[in-house]
């Protein structure tokens, strides 16, 4: 996966540390083993092997083996802060407010989000990559122990609720289906009903539809999108959603 993207990484290092190629040979095969983790907050772990390697260069009791057990160690709990930090928290933030711009229509939406993100991923890899290399190995016991994984809760609760903020703020499930009696007066307004009892029960379920299929049943977000416009296209036809209103 990320493997031969972290190897090559750490290739301008290799050779300037090692200028005989034998040696930087033998210093490359310790990043060719697995290795995969988030990739914004993961350049952590690129500072950290780099200060590593510079000392193995310089004589220091430093071998791949720790350097790679290093890797393996850091790359779940950063996967967890990672993933809630940066894909759980801070793109739905951006993208919450990239909505807000694209009323309307309007481009201001897409150019900030893409001009923004480019920005905040670009200097926050940088950030982490440097204090990787100024911590070292100081960086495990902080990322693993105690404080890592309390860091790890904390940040998937705020998560967890930035994801349901944005999903309650921009997502609008409706029905339109109603029954008439023989008059044509209408005598069930199922979205009156299902109002009553639970507002947004529809945009709930779809929600938790879609979090179903691409979490529990590894379905990819593409095909969960085209079965959203499947379900849209047949409840158009049936008369069960509206086609004047966007799901």
């Amino acid at each position: 996966m990320q493997t031969f993207g972290y190897l090559t990484s750490m290739l301008p290092i290799v050779e300037e540390l090692y200028p005989n190629k034998e040696d930087q040979k033998e210093a490359l095969k310790t990043y060719t083993a697995f290795f995969n983790t988030e990739p914004q907050l993961g350049s952590v772990v690129i500072g950290i092997t780099a200060g590593l390697e510079e000392a193995r260069a310089n004589g220091k009791d430093v071998d791949g083996e720790t350097i790679n057990g290093l890797r393996a160690g850091l790359m779940g709990p950063l996967a967890g802060i990672g993933d809630s930090m940066v894909v759980g928290t801070l793109i739905p933030v951006i993208l919450g407010i990239s909505l807000g711009l694209s009323t309307g229509g309007s481009p201001v939406g897409a150019i900030f989000y893409i001009i923004v993100w480019n920005l905040l991923a670009y200097f926050g890899m940088r950030f982490a990559y440097f204090k990787g290399y100024e911590m070292g190995d100081k960086a495990v016991e902080f990322l693993v122990g105690a404080q890592g994984k309390a860091i790890r809760k904390a940040i998937s609760i705020i998560g967890g609720t930035v994801v349901g903020s944005v999903a309650a703020t921009w997502v609008s499930v409706t029905t339109a289906f109603k029954l008439r009696n023989s008059s044509g007066k209408v005598f069930l307004n199922l979205q009156d009903k299902l109002d009553s009892v639970y507002p947004g029960l529809l945009t709930a379920g779809f929600i938790l539809m879609c979090w179903w299929l691409m979490a529990k049943k590894n379905v990819s977000a593409g095909k969960t999108m085209i079965l959203l416009v499947i379900i849209a296209f047949i409840g158009v036809l049936v008369g069960f959603f509206n086609p004047g209103l966007s799901y």
